[in-house]
C-alpha cells in the first residue's frame, strides 16, 4: 500500500513538471507610468538553461475582454503550445486598439508591446530574439492590433495574422469608444486616415512577412477583410486568406486559432531551423 502511494505521489508530480506553465505576469510600463498583466504560456519541457529556444506567439484580444481572453476561448490553449513548441504571450490592451494614442498620452499600447514587452520576455524567458522568432496574430480590435503593429514593425515580427479583425476602422466612427483613442472622426479625419491597417500597406515589400488573415462570411467586418484582400492581391504581397461560414463570436475564434497556429508553426519551422544550422 505505501509503494502504491508513493507511486502515486511521483505520478502526480511527474504530471506536474510535465503540464505547461501557465502564468500572470506583471510588466512594468514607463511609457505609460502602470504595470501591465499578460499571460504567459510556457510549452510543457520548457528548460530556461535548454541551448534551444523557443519562438513567441503574442495573442491580442479584442475590445471588452482582457488579457485571459484566449485562454477562456481555447483552454487547451497550454497543450497546443506544446504540441508546436512555442512559447505564447497574451498582453492586456485594455481598449486601446494597440495604437499610441494621438489624444490620451496615457495609452501608449504600440510602445508597450514593441519597447517593454518584448525586450522583458527576451530577457526572461528563452526565446528565440530576432523577428525570425516572433509572430503576432489576435482576435477583431487584436487582429488590428496585430497587422498595425507587424505592418510597422517588421523589425521585431516575421509573421502576423488576424482573425475577424477591424482591419479599416474608418467605416465605424460610433464604435467601440475609437474616438476617445483618435478624436471625432468628424474633427480629427487625418487621424482616422493614419491609425486604420488597411493604410499601412505601403509599408509591406512582397514576401517580408508571413501573413494569415481569415474573417467569416457573416461577420460585420468581412467586408473590409475583403478590401484588404483585394488591396493585398494588387500590390502582390503574398498572404493566406480563408473565409469561411461564422460570425464574430467565440465558436468561430476557437475554430480558427487552430488553423493560425498550423501557420505559424509551419513558418517558424521554414524561417529558423536553416538560420540556426
Amino acid at each position: 500500500m505505501k509503494k502504491l502511494f508513493i507511486l502515486a505521489l511521483l505520478l502526480f508530480s511527474s504530471l506536474r513538471l510535465n503540464a505547461a506553465t501557465v502564468d500572470t505576469v506583471l510588466v512594468e510600463s514607463p511609457s505609460m507610468h502602470k504595470s501591465v498583466k499578460n499571460l504567459v504560456i510556457l510549452p510543457d519541457g520548457y528548460d530556461p538553461q535548454h541551448a534551444d529556444r523557443y519562438p513567441v506567439l503574442y495573442l491580442l484580444h479584442g475590445f471588452g475582454n482582457d488579457y485571459l481572453c484566449w485562454s477562456q476561448i481555447k483552454p487547451n490553449l497550454p497543450e497546443l503550445a506544446t504540441e508546436k513548441g512555442m512559447i505564447i504571450v497574451c498582453p492586456d490592451g485594455a481598449q486601446s486598439w494597440y495604437w499610441d494614442s494621438p489624444k490620451d498620452p496615457s495609452v501608449r499600447y504600440e510602445t508597450y508591446i514593441t519597447r517593454e514587452l518584448i525586450p522583458y520576455v527576451d530577457r526572461h524567458y528563452t526565446s528565440r530574439a530576432r523577428r525570425e522568432g516572433r509572430a503576432i496574430s489576435g482576435l477583431s480590435m487584436g487582429g488590428h492590433g496585430a497587422l498595425w503593429l507587424a505592418f510597422r514593425h517588421q523589425d521585431l515580427f516575421g509573421a502576423c495574422g488576424s482573425t475577424s479583425g477591424g482591419v479599416d476602422i474608418r467605416p465605424f466612427p460610433n464604435n467601440w469608444e475609437m474616438s476617445r483613442q483618435l478624436g471625432e472622426y468628424a474633427e480629427n479625419p487625418e487621424n482616422w486616415e493614419t491609425h486604420t491597417v488597411i493604410n499601412q500597406l505601403w509599408r509591406l515589400k512582397p514576401g517580408a512577412l508571413a501573413i494569415i488573415i481569415d474573417c467569416g462570411t457573416e461577420d460585420f467586418f468581412y467586408q473590409v477583410n475583403e478590401e484588404l484582400h483585394r488591396q493585398l492581391l494588387y500590390r502582390n504581397i503574398p498572404h493566406d486568406y480563408l473565409t469561411r461560414p461564422g460570425s464574430h463570436n467565440w465558436d468561430y475564434w476557437n475554430n480558427s486559432i487552430d488553423y493560425q497556429l498550423i501557420f505559424f508553426e509551419e513558418y517558424f519551422q521554414r524561417a529558423l531551423r536553416p538560420a540556426e544550422k
